[in-house]
């Protein structure tokens, strides 16, 4: 239940804070960027009944017309899949880009159908020697304890983009790229495809929660 929930979180993370580049080049210190957009999106949720009821198709419009296109997420995913993305041909690592994404977009439905009167907030950041690659620190309190979010973001030709989350101590790419490891030292590069396809698949198939 644990690593579901952190799972769940992590998702969500990605989601909220995927449409921090929109407005990456109006001077905004990322950090506030991060602040204001997620506020922003949290209302949205909050508005919007059919993401709280987990609609998956809801969501994945949502996804790929507003997150998507701000998070490196090629980079995202060559990191999950750590040593081994250098071994794969373009048309695996498009394939692992494609499941990998529809793994965190049906995870997205149930993060979404969570959201009620969470708020977020910035805690202090630590000094980086690269300023185009920083650590945003957040909170996102509601009831229950507080989450502990943080944001990796490197800034490019396109503005800021996310390429990792940490929760609660547990960053996305690492949490990945264990179990990746373990799947394609066992079966290969199209092992872990046909693993993730297999799951998604599932999940596809499986009853909406109402």
């Amino acid at each position: 239940m644990l690593i579901h929930r952190l799972v769940t979180w992590l998702s969500a993370a990605v989601l909220l804070f995927g449409g921090a580049a929109v407005q990456a080049q109006d001077g905004r210190a990322p950090d506030q960027l991060i602040k204001e957009v997620s506020t922003d999106v949290l209302d949205a949720v909050r508005a919007d009944k059919t993401i709280q009821a987990g609609d998956v198709q809801k969501v994945i419009t949502l996804v790929d017309a507003k997150v998507m296109p701000h998070v490196n997420f090629q980079r995202m995913t060559a990191s999950a899949v750590g040593r081994y993305w250098r071994q794969a041909t373009p048309e695996q690592q498009k394939r692992l880009q494609d499941e990998f994404k529809v793994l965190l977009v049906r995870t997205y439905s149930g993060a979404l159908a969570q959201v009620k009167d969470q708020t977020v907030s910035l805690k202090p950041s630590r000094p980086s020697p690269d300023p185009n690659d920083v650590v945003v620190r957040t909170e996102v309190r509601g009831k229950g304890d507080p989450i502990q979010l943080d944001y990796r973001l490197e800034k490019g030709e396109q503005g800021w983009k996310i390429y990792d989350v940490n929760v609660l101590g547990v960053w996305l790419v690492e949490n990945y790229r264990n179990s990746f490891a373990q799947e394609i030292g066992a079966n290969g590069i199209d092992g872990l495809i046909g693993k993730l396809a297999e799951r998604n698949k599932g999940a596809a198939s499986a009853p909406a929660k109402s």
